[in-house]
């Protein structure tokens, strides 16, 4: 074994051992966000709104009166449509959640925002750590496992491509003895997962470092730089007052009818504090991806801050716009989302079974070594 080999042995196995009570957190708790919408909708019967007379959707103003009257204290910051026979939520000045039913504006259940996968989500991001350590953790944790997928690709290369060394590598030996079993799933699965445990590594540290971020950008866009955020703003030039919420109606309305494009009826609509501020929407809803539109208050004219929709976008922006939804396997619907599961589960075990090859290969070292015949006979000759 070479020196560059040595060292990357010893990285990967370091590096696993410092990273893989964190790696497994993280893995694990990520199977569990896989899949967040299909169990909620499964588990929150709140989330369902039977409209059995095929009414239309009311508007937010009378969503918004219904839970004003309900809530005279709280102050309400945006509505959130889901779709076609699901409720509505509000997002009032507190942890709660105000779900009501879109299609009669009743109020179906009032919840804590700190609800069991938002337990689990800061689990995924922080290590259930307030503060920037706990995220700090996840990231540099992340940083390191995606060293370890590189290091780990070196170690499992066969040194020769005969037919033996390729079944080495790419077959796991059930009936061999446990040791054996447990290395190649350490191995072998640790090689199938390698291209979603690279995209899960990659989108993870787009969130977790800016400068991995645009230096991801830089590097698929050919050298360009990120654009830079531009702040919406309503026309102030003239002493307006705040808009009425009718204004809301008509920025929905056209939300749904003339700018939304995937997936409609989903869209978020915000409720303006001052005069200056625009109407925010959330459209295009679709497979783990939104966009933001922001609307002057007063004119309802689409604003220059404002996403294009995802089809205008190149190859570099369109995988920022996407950045979350390929780390959580949406892209493309059911089928990633089961392929992201299972490569995540794989992620899960690998420090598991990682950690035992190198506790097997410790304990042997520190068995003591047999005494051969010869030395049994010349000891008891002696006595």
């Amino acid at each position: 074994m070479n020196i560059f080999k040595k060292i990357n042995a010893w990285l990967h196995l370091w590096l696993g051992l410092a990273s893989g009570i964190v790696v497994v957190i993280v893995g694990f708790t990520g199977c569990i966000l896989v899949f967040e919408s299909e169990l909620e909708a499964l588990t929150l019967k709140h989330l369902h709104a039977p409209n059995p007379k095929n009414r239309a959707m009311l508007p937010p103003s009378a969503l918004w009166k219904s839970v004003k009257q309900a809530l005279p204290d709280k102050e309400i910051h945006s509505v959130w449509y889901h779709g076609k026979d699901q409720t509505a939520h509000f997002s009032l000045n507190s942890d709660s959640l105000v779900y009501v039913n879109p299609y009669t504006a009743e109020i179906v259940a009032m919840v804590d925002h700190e609800d069991f996968f938002h337990f689990i989500l800061d689990g995924h991001t922080s290590l259930w750590i307030e503060g920037k350590i706990g995220t700090g953790i996840v990231s540099y944790a992340t940083l390191i496992f995606f060293i370890l997928l590189i290091t780990g690709i070196v170690l499992w290369w066969p040194r020769k491509w005969t037919k033996s060394e390729k079944d080495k590598a790419l077959t796991i030996r059930w009936r061999a003895k446990f040791k054996r079993v447990n290395y190649d799933l350490h191995n072998v699965l640790g090689f199938y997962s390698l291209t979603i445990a690279l995209i899960l590594a990659i989108t993870g540290l787009i969130m977790g470092f800016q400068w991995f971020n645009k230096s991801f950008y830089w590097l698929v866009s050919g050298g360009q730089a990120p654009q830079r955020y531009e702040r919406a703003f309503s026309d102030t030039t003239q002493n307006v007052p705040l808009t009425s919420v009718a204004n809301i109606d008509a920025a929905w309305r056209k939300g749904v009818t003339e700018i939304g494009v995937l997936n409609k009826d989903a869209i978020i609509v915000s409720f303006p504090e001052k005069p200056s501020e625009p109407i925010d929407l959330c459209t295009d809803m679709h497979n783990g991806s939104w966009r933001y539109v922001y609307l002057d208050q007063h004119t309802l004219e689409v604003l220059p801050a404002s996403q294009p929709q995802i089809s205008e976008l190149d190859v570099a922006q369109w995988l920022r716009r996407t950045n979350y939804a390929m780390h959580v396997g949406a892209v493309g619907g059911m089928p990633t989302k089961i392929l992201f599961f299972i490569v995540s589960l794989i992620c899960t075990s690998l420090p598991i079974t990682g950690f035992y090859i190198w506790w097997g290969k410790k304990a042997k070292t520190k068995k003591r070594p047999l005494r051969s015949p010869a030395f049994i006979r010349n000891t008891l000759s002696s006595l």
